[in-house]
């Protein structure tokens, strides 16, 4: 008997000198995991084998022991290699938090044009053009000469002319067959080759076809990599020419190439003013739940688990304040760095924190610190031996006493929300009642309303909803502006009284509209319904179509009712 740790051999006689008697049996054991060995006797076979069973179950009891302290040294080492891994992992979270500004320092972070275009080779294989099978070529033909074909005769064939002739024409008869089945085998030959040109036919008619789509993406790949190329040189030469808007794209990408830890968020929002070349940043800063809490963690061998040891809630505070002056001057230094244009002249931040005020349990965006640095001082000072709050102070920035109270501040300058098309609101909605047709109402109070009902959804965060001048169904009717930098920001409202269906045009107009405002998203307002081509465009795009049920539904929910009867409008706007 045998097992992977266990091996017995084979029972073995011992007799004695004249081979007449039997005087012991032994046998040969050996465990591998302990490395014992051992030789069993006994007097007969029946003992021997109890001796040597025995001797197992001790060395499997052993081995028991053994394996379990083994367990728990291999559990001890990989707990304490578990630990040290976490424990280097945390430690180098906080070397990170620790080193936010001296880390963007040694880094240039003005745009390399050159960089950021594609150049990358079409990585895809063109499809493997097949080879042709090798003809089968014709057996060789029989000749009637050859020996086998030709009879010899013996005496009494040569003496008796009707013997002869016979072995003649069994000859002639064996030639005769050998060339039949030659040219079958001809038949099948030239089948196997035709079967051949067609199949290759076929193959080189599909690779042809895989070829011509496969050099359709390689040149569909190449032109994209021209386009964007090209948009890259336009935006280069637009930005060497302080074009408002490429300022505005250029320091995005300067702020979007920045690299923080994977658990802060980075949202932010810009504004360019070419008169005076101040850049307006409106930055979220990283909440204190998204930074590193653990500094060690240890196995405690007597428990047997891992432990995690905490930052003090002191030192946790303090990194978060160390922090947001870091982000802040850092910031200001990359944008100021990459100006290779000197398109600015000075930089308006204002860092704003998302947190639930502990009072109403409900969460703010508050602005924790805001500071107006202009170029020529910043670039003059040392950041790499700066304290940073003191620093953010002596730059006359404007902070709460503890940046972890969440303590709001009023921003030095903000972007501007004011557009020239915007006109005065006036109130609608206090006028409806259960007769109004919203469908044959004012389009310019239809267009109030919409903005007024908006005005009311938007107003729990603070956000604002202005009415355009006077589109009647064309261009911008509304704009809202929503201050949550995560999901927020511009937001586009067109308002249709339209008593027909909403075609899809509507819908391509609000997306182009969206595009060309810079907004973050697309709302589109009508009395009657959408098609289905209006729908289908809208997919997968930042676009809402709301239609009369959804209109009349926001003014149940505020507190209005109306109608919206589409026949009467039609009727009322035929009689005009």
């Amino acid at each position: 008997m045998s097992d992977s740790l266990l091996q017995v051999g084979k029972a073995q006689a011992h007799y004695n000198a004249s081979y007449t008697r039997i005087l012991k049996y032994s046998v040969e054991m050996y465990h591998n995991g302990l490395n014992e060995h051992k030789i069993v006797t006994a007097p007969d076979v029946e003992m021997l084998e109890n001796k040597a069973n025995l001797h197992a179950q001790k060395w499997a009891e052993k081995w028991e022991i053994v394996s379990r302290k083994r367990k728990n040294l291999d559990e001890r080492e990989s707990n304490l290699e578990e630990a040290n891994e976490r424990t280097d992992q945390a430690q180098e979270a906080l070397y990170e938090i620790e080193n936010l500004l001296l880390k963007t320092l040694s880094i240039d972070d003005t745009v390399d044009w050159d960089c950021i275009k594609k150049k990358s080779n079409y990585s895809e294989a063109p499809p493997i053009k097949p080879q042709k099978k090798t003809y089968k070529e014709y057996p060789l033909q029989p000749r009637k000469e050859a020996i086998r074909f030709t009879p010899t005769f013996s005496f009494w064939e040569k003496l008796i002319s009707s013997k002869k002739e016979k072995k003649i024409q069994d000859y002639e008869h064996k030639y005769a067959a050998a060339l039949s089945e030659w040219e079958k085998q001809k038949i099948l030959v030239d089948e196997f080759n035709g079967q051949v040109d067609s199949d290759y036919e076929s193959e080189v008619k599909k690779w042809e076809a895989e070829l011509s789509e496969w050099e359709k993406r390689k040149e569909a790949f190449v032109q994209e990599q021209v386009d964007y190329n090209k948009k890259i040189d336009e935006l280069k030469d637009s930005y060497l020419l302080h074009n408002v808007e490429s300022i505005i794209e250029y320091c995005e990408m300067v702020l979007n190439n920045s690299e923080y830890p994977d658990s802060f968020s980075k949202s932010f929002e810009l504004e360019y003013n070419p008169d005076t070349k101040i850049l307006i940043v409106e930055y979220e800063l990283p909440r204190i739940e998204s930074f590193p809490k653990v500094k060690e963690v240890k196995y405690i061998a007597s428990r047997r688990e891992l432990k995690e040891f905490f930052i003090p809630e002191s030192q946790q505070t303090k990194m978060f304040d160390e922090a947001m002056y870091k982000i802040t001057l850092r910031t200001i230094h990359e944008l100021f760095e990459a100006d290779s244009v000197n398109a600015i002249e000075a930089i308006s931040f204002n860092g704003w924190v998302k947190a639930i005020n502990k009072a109403t349990g409900k969460e703010e965006n508050n602005c924790i610190l805001s500071i107006q640095a202009k170029k020529n001082e910043f670039i003059q000072i040392d950041l790499a031996n700066v304290d940073p709050k003191t620093c953010f102070k002596n730059l006359k920035g404007v902070a709460s006493s503890k940046l972890s109270s969440i303590t709001p501040v009023q921003p030095i300058l903000q972007i501007s929300k004011v557009d020239k098309r915007f006109v005065e609101n006036y109130e609608v909605a206090n006028q409806l009642n259960t007769s109004t047709n919203l469908a044959a109402m004012d389009w310019e109070d239809f267009e109030h309303l919409i903005r007024e009902l908006f005005e009311k959804e938007f107003q729990s965060n603070g956000g604002e909803v202005k009415v355009t001048q006077a589109s009647r169904d064309g261009g911008v009717d509304a704009i809202a502006f929503d201050p949550d930098p995560i999901r927020g920001g511009k937001i586009v409202i067109q308002a249709k009284r339209y008593s027909n269906t909403v075609g899809v045009s509507a819908v391509r107009d609000l997306y182009g509209t969206v595009m060309n405002e810079g907004a973050t998203k697309g709302i589109l307002v009508s009395t009657a319904d959408y098609g289905p081509d209006a729908y289908e465009f809208a997919k997968g795009k930042p676009l809402t179509l709301l239609n009369g049920s959804n209109i009349l539904h926001l003014l149940e929910k505020h507190g209005h009712h109306a109608r919206i009867d589409l026949s009467e409008a039609k009727k009322l706007q035929s009689e005009k």
